[in-house]
Formats: structure tokens, C-alpha cells, sequence
């Protein structure tokens, strides 16, 4: 986290004036608790500026987003990078009409296993096709799964994707969805088009950040105060070459505004 914000948080525009409702007193706005609500980090966001600690997020299409889920999301890699579908999207609130902020994505590793897609040996049915608890790395559709295939190869190098319209007033951050539609996924480790280079065959968590673009000289000194994190599980996704599991390609098909081509009866993407 600190290598990939720690530049970003210590930005620095002409300064802004503040709006009342976030005038904390002296130094910019001084730590807070954030409020309840959506999804926030949790037990880390304490100790945060008061322009970001009430920052919240809301995840758009969340229904598309879980039913992908329990079968198991997975998303297409290629050389030359790839657009995500369902496209990430979130609303935000709480952040300061007047300052300024960044928002960027990253994606982590999710366990440190590669995996191949396998018959499934525990002799599962047809109708047992969903994510088992108790299995967090295991998915059963038919007699097919996402089995463990050895241990996971050296990480892809770290990359964050900006936002293109970063940086921007909070005002019209929140004015209206924000749509990640232009970030793209890779597994070209030569790849120098700025996309977000994944391995294939493992598990990845999306991550979103919220940046406060900080007008103080020594803005450096509060990087860790200055942005927040959300995560959101339904979003979860296995990067692959070609879909795996066939009911994945049939609800991106049937889902994909861009796919009509496809329902119309054309070869699977």
C-alpha cells in the first residue's frame, strides 16, 4: 500500500480552500473516526484526514457482481489487454466538494496458489454448482472445478490504475457513477500500453483507492493519512486465457451490452 500511495497522497495542487463542514482546526483537517455505512477499510481507517476518513463507497451493479460470484467470476487476459466485465463502478459520498482527490485501482493476490481447471474427483452433481464455504479455493460446477495446482508464480509486477479524469473536485467525483470502463487486464509482462498485469490461473481482489490531493509543503509526513481503501468480495475474480466454466460464458453473453452479437447466435467470445 505505502509503496503504491505513498506518491499520490503527497500531490500537491494550488491550495484550495476547504469547505466549513470540513475545516478541522488547524493542519488541513485533523484525523476522525470514519462514519458507518458502506464499504470502508475497517479496522485500519482510523487515524485518517478528515477529507477522506468519511469518504464512502457503494458498488454498482452488486447483483451482477454476486451472481458472477457464486459461480465463480473469472476474467479474460490478454496480450494486448482486456476490459473487465461486469465493468468496476462505485458511488461515491462523504468526500469534501472543494478538495481535491485521486482515485486509482490495484489488484492483490488473493492466496499464493496457482490453479487449473480439473474434473472434479469428489463426485459432485450437476445441481452443486456454487462456491462452498468451506472450500474457499475450490469451485464445483457439473463434475468440473477450480482446483489448486501448485504454488502461485513470482508476482506480476505492481501496477495502479489512475482514474483519467484524476485529479478532480470531490463535488464532481460524487455528482455521478465512476466507471473504471478504460482500465484494461494483461498478461504481457513486457506490457508498456500501462495496463494491469495479471498472472493467469490465479485469484485476484480489485481494490480501490481514494486519494486526497494534500496542499501542504510537507504533505509527505501525512501520506498514510490521506487516502482510504475499499475492497469489495462479490468482486473476487480468477484471470484466465479463455473462460473455464461454460455457465460464465453464458451470463457474460447474456449480461454484456457489447455481446448481442453473440446472443444473436455468433461463436463464443
Amino acid at each position: 500500500d505505502g509503496v503504491a500511495l505513498h506518491g499520490v497522497c503527497s500531490l500537491r495542487p494550488a491550495p484550495l480552500q476547504p469547505s466549513a463542514a470540513f475545516l478541522g482546526g488547524p493542519g488541513e483537517g485533523s484525523p476522525c473516526t470514519p462514519s458507518l455505512g458502506w464499504a470502508g477499510e475497517g479496522p485500519g481507517a482510523g487515524g485518517k484526514n478528515r477529507h477522506v476518513c468519511h469518504a464512502a463507497a457503494r458498488l454498482e451493479m452488486g447483483s451482477l457482481w454476486e451472481e458472477f460470484n457464486r459461480l465463480g467470476t473469472e476474467m479474460i487476459v490478454t496480450k494486448a489487454g482486456r476490459r473487465m466485465f461486469p465493468t468496476f463502478q462505485v458511488k461515491l459520498s462523504g468526500l469534501d466538494p472543494l478538495a481535491d482527490y485521486v482515485l486509482l485501482m490495484d489488484f492483490i493476490p488473493l492466496d499464493d496458489k496457482r490453479y487449473r481447471w480439473g474434473r472434479d474427483s469428489g463426485g459432485r452433481g450437476p445441481d452443486q454448482g456454487v462456491l462452498s464455504p468451506s472450500l474457499p479455493c475450490r469451485y464445483a460446477f457439473h463434475s468440473s472445478s477450480w482446483l489448486a495446482a501448485g504454488r502461485a508464480e513470482p508476482a506480476a509486477p505492481g501496477r495502479v490504475h489512475f482514474h483519467p479524469d484524476s485529479p478532480a473536485k470531490g463535488a464532481q467525483w460524487m455528482r455521478q457513477i465512476v466507471s473504471f470502463d478504460k482500465l484494461k487486464l494483461t498478461n504481457n509482462l513486457l506490457d508498456d500500453n500501462g495496463h494491469i498485469i495479471l498472472n493467469s490461473m490465479h485469484r485476484y481482489q480489485p481494490r480501490f483507492h481514494v486519494v486526497f490531493v494534500d496542499p501542504r509543503r510537507d504533505s509527505e509526513r501525512f501520506a498514510h493519512q490521506n487516502f482510504k481503501s475499499f475492497s469489495f468480495p462479490e468482486t473476487q475474480f480468477m484471470a484466465v486465457t479463455a473462460y473455464q466454466n461454460h455457465r460464465i460464458t453464458q451470463l457474460k453473453i447474456a449480461s454484456n451490452p457489447f455481446a448481442k452479437g453473440f446472443r444473436d447466435g455468433d461463436p463464443e467470445p
